[in-house]
């Protein structure tokens, strides 16, 4: 691979990347750039979730849907190799299956289950995509038998304009979540929280277009009896209004659909003394909160739930140990608790009921600025 045919292509990915491109149009032009210097029959790059380094969409060349959720069980379940999240804690973010495999990449069930059975596709070089040390996108490219497999040189080439790719989807994702009333917004809802006002008799008086909706899915209602976790924060408040509370109350609940909510109550102060209202905001969780929600629902120690954490962003024992000042014997018994309490067997099986509770439902919804999808 030459710096004739290597040279152009950076500049011209460094060029798309300032481009203002939302995302999926960036990584559409992205993978078409990548081919004059990489060849390749099949490609994919997608954005992942910077918190958790998983996957929250794609778009691909010359592969189709409707393998999806096979492929999906293999990232997060039962594939072993070059994943995503692992090649996110390399000196150099990259993988070649051939390679990693020491030849027999048929290790990988990916590519023995899916990628050669289905497409034929026999080579394969893959990475995770890093701006400033966290993951923004995966990028993937595949070869059929014929064309040979992925070189050394390909691979450093890759691992050079990652970050480039990186910082394309990331100012791709602001370009694409349109403001709220934005034209052209569609006929999607406009992320953003349910706010309604609660009068002192408990009614509600004012309710914003989103509230009904989240209400109805606490089981309660805008215009009637009010969920029991919205009726619970404002009782909160009104303790916090009369000096018998001392922080603001929030608290997270899980819907019966499965989605994670955070709700939070404050008092209104009026100028004449009158009882009180109280203003409610129901929003979506975002991963920080996500996570330890997850693990806190499994009855897990404070220690614990530090542990689980640094597994969810693909850190080894000894990483965790050295962040944690624990030996590796000591973080191996946390684990083992974990396990037991999560019914579980292994670090991917934690990571794989993550990813299919909280983010596999939602792939294909849009994603906000800060990596995670932009609501309901």
């Amino acid at each position: 691979m030459t710096t004739l045919r290597t040279e152009p292509v950076q500049r011209g990915l460094e060029a798309l990347a300032r481009s203002g491109l939302e995302w999926h149009a960036f990584a559409e032009e992205a993978t078409e750039l990548l081919g004059a210097a990489v060849p390749y029959d099949a490609a994919c790059i997608g954005p992942v979730d910077p918190d958790t380094g998983l996957l929250t969409g794609s778009v691909k060349r010359n592969l189709g849907d409707e393998m999806d959720a096979e492929f999906l069980r293999h990232e997060y379940v039962t594939d072993e190799v070059n994943l995503f999240l692992a090649l996110a804690r390399r000196e150099r973010p990259v993988g070649i299956l051939a390679d990693d495999t020491g030849g027999d990449p048929r290790r990988s069930s990916r590519h023995r289950d899916v990628f050669v059975p289905h497409w034929a596709l026999d080579h394969e070089m893959r990475a995770t995509a890093l701006a400033d040390g966290t993951p923004w996108a995966a990028v993937a490219l595949y070869r059929s038998g014929a064309a040979g497999g992925f070189s050394p040189a390909e691979a450093d080439f890759l691992g050079r304009v990652s970050r480039t790719i990186a910082l394309g989807v990331r100012a791709g994702l602001v370009t694409a979540v349109p403001a709220p009333g934005a034209e052209g917004a569609g006929a999607t809802p406009v992320p953003g929280p349910a706010v309604l006002v609660v009068e002192p008799d408990d009614s509600v008086s004012r309710l914003s277009p989103a509230a009904e909706a989240r209400l109805a899915e606490l089981g309660g209602s805008g215009w009637g009896a009010l969920p029991n976790p919205v009726a619970a924060i404002t009782a909160a408040a009104r303790a916090l209004g009369e000096g018998r509370l001392g922080t603001v109350p929030r608290l997270r609940v899980r819907t019966p659909a499965g989605e994670w909510l955070v709700v939070h109550a404050a008092p209104l102060t009026g100028p004449d003394g009158s009882p009180r209202q109280v203003v409610v905001t129901i929003e979506e969780a975002r991963p920080p909160e996500i996570v330890p929600l997850v693990v806190a629902a499994l009855g897990l120690t404070g220690r614990e739930q530090e542990v689980v954490a640094a597994v969810l962003q693909g850190e080894s024992t000894q990483e965790i140990g050295r962040a944690l000042h624990l030996s590796p014997w000591t973080v191996q018994d946390h684990l083992k608790a974990v396990f037991e309490k999560a019914g579980v067997g292994s670090r991917r099986e934690l990571v794989a009921r993550v990813f299919f509770d909280h983010y596999a439902p939602r792939l294909g919804d849009r994603i906000a600025p800060g990596g995670f999808f932009a609501g309901a």
